[in-house]
């Protein structure tokens, strides 16, 4: 389970003076409801998807008082409430805060953190302490009360899941140190294991410094000679305040494609892992893989790709049942399952901007399990899209566009217009392709 936040010392850029960003950010949050077709929506950040049953159970009885019924998983482990009252802000923040789910009112959307969902369960080292102690800081920090709802940390266990995804921020376990990675850079700063969440929170802050100047939200935003003067000044501020222990850049390039735990059992079982078809759950759902981390450990983790992990551990025979379960409530237990690797944005009728019921589409071409993911987007902004490499299925007011992206780079795509049978049969092509 996770640690309570340690009193940790602030990083030394923490102090003092106004807020750096101003307005602007439209991430929805849970103190700033974003109104959509289907109703208002509140975005739960979850840090490192790590929930107990309690919290979880707070987290549904938000649903069902104020939305829909059904909550929804997002790629940054995070949960979103649906269909929401838009006058209901003010009792489910009283609702989320006696849950402990919102520590700080001011960092309520700057909690952006992926965690490797198998930390310390699979023979990997948990980063548990690294997750609370991050979070802690980031909530007692004024400056990062500014950073932009977009921007992500990422606390990855060393196997390279969580560093594949795009993260401004990226601590990686190696032994008794850890590496940094800022951006996208294929040269990280290490630093000893301890302080990499007063690290990870420096670098934060010394975007903010230069995001000032540029309007930039995220790393990759930034022009390309601020952001090599960013990389400069954490490597400096790492000198003068963890000394010689801060050793000299390394050279690990980011890994091209996430891979995400796979549906089932997961080591001697540590854990399981259930995928959840297109990140909804319904109630019934929720309440079972509540009740089943209440059994085994009292805890799930959301995954980044709409996922969830139960630790266990699950080794007796009869804990077979627990998926069986599972796969009976309609979650994904198995990787031959048609719905792994596919997802949607929430489409028509939800949002607006959707073309198209793209939930549904993505629904009637599902077929053979394929090679590469699949993403189905209503409209240009493509909301929640994986990272690395996978099938790019686009609504236009042509019909849907199809290309294959490999991280920066895009296959010359094919339009297929409304034919069902033929789309489908385009999108299944397209996901058989060799990685």
């Amino acid at each position: 389970m996770l640690a309570a936040m340690p009193d940790s010392a602030p990083s030394p850029l923490s102090t003092g003076g106004p807020a750096l960003r101003g307005s602007g950010d439209a991430c929805p949050g849970t103190l700033r409801l974003h109104r959509a077709d289907d109703g208002a929506l509140a975005r739960v950040r979850v840090p490192g998807g790590v929930l107990s049953a309690d919290r979880a159970d707070a987290l549904l009885a938000a649903a069902e008082r104020f939305g829909d019924g059904e909550l929804h998983l997002t790629s940054r482990g995070n949960v979103q409430l649906r269909g929401l009252d838009a006058a209901c802000g003010g009792a489910l923040a009283e609702l989320l805060t006696a849950a402990g789910l919102l520590p700080s009112a001011a960092h309520e959307r700057a909690r952006n953190i992926v965690a490797s969902p198998l930390a310390g369960l699979d023979g990997s080292p948990p980063v548990s302490g690294w997750l609370s102690g991050l979070d802690a800081l980031v909530c007692g920090s004024a400056a990062a009360a500014s950073l932009s709802g977009r921007f992500l940390f990422a606390l990855d266990d060393g196997r390279g899941d969580v560093d594949a995804l795009g993260a401004d921020v990226t601590l990686i376990a190696a032994g008794d140190s850890c590496l940094l990675r800022v951006g996208a850079e294929d040269e990280v700063f290490r630093v000893p294991a301890g302080e990499g969440p007063r690290a990870a929170l420096l670098a934060a802050e010394i975007f903010l410094r230069a995001a000032r100047e540029t309007g930039a939200w995220r790393v990759k935003d930034l022009p390309d000679d601020v952001r090599a003067g960013v990389r400069t000044d954490v490597r400096a501020e790492l000198l003068r305040t963890v000394g010689a222990a801060a050793g000299p850049a390394v050279h690990r390039p980011r890994p091209r494609t996430a891979t995400p735990p796979a549906p089932g059992a997961h080591g001697s079982p540590d854990a399981i892992s259930v995928d959840v078809p297109l990140g909804r759950l319904t109630s019934t759902q929720w309440r079972l893989l509540t009740g089943t981390a209440r059994r085994y450990g009292d805890e799930l983790r959301l995954t980044p790709w709409r996922g969830i992990v139960v630790p266990g551990p699950f080794g007796r025979p009869e804990d077979a049942a627990a998926l069986d379960a599972l796969a009976a409530a309609g979650l994904i237990t198995a990787s031959d399952s048609p719905w792994t690797g596919v997802g949607a944005c929430i489409g028509h009728p939800g949002c607006a901007k959707s073309l198209s019921d793209v939930r549904a589409e993505a629904g009637a071409a599902v077929g053979p399990v394929g090679r590469l993911p699949v993403y189905w987007s209503g409209c240009e902004r493509r909301c929640g899209h994986p990272h690395g490499e996978w099938i790019d299925v686009v609504a236009t007011p042509d019909g849907h566009r199809i290309s294959h992206v490999r991280g920066e780079r895009r296959d010359p795509p094919r339009t297929v217009r409304d034919d069902p049978a033929a789309l489908a049969a385009a999108v299944a092509a397209a996901r058989a392709r060799s990685l």
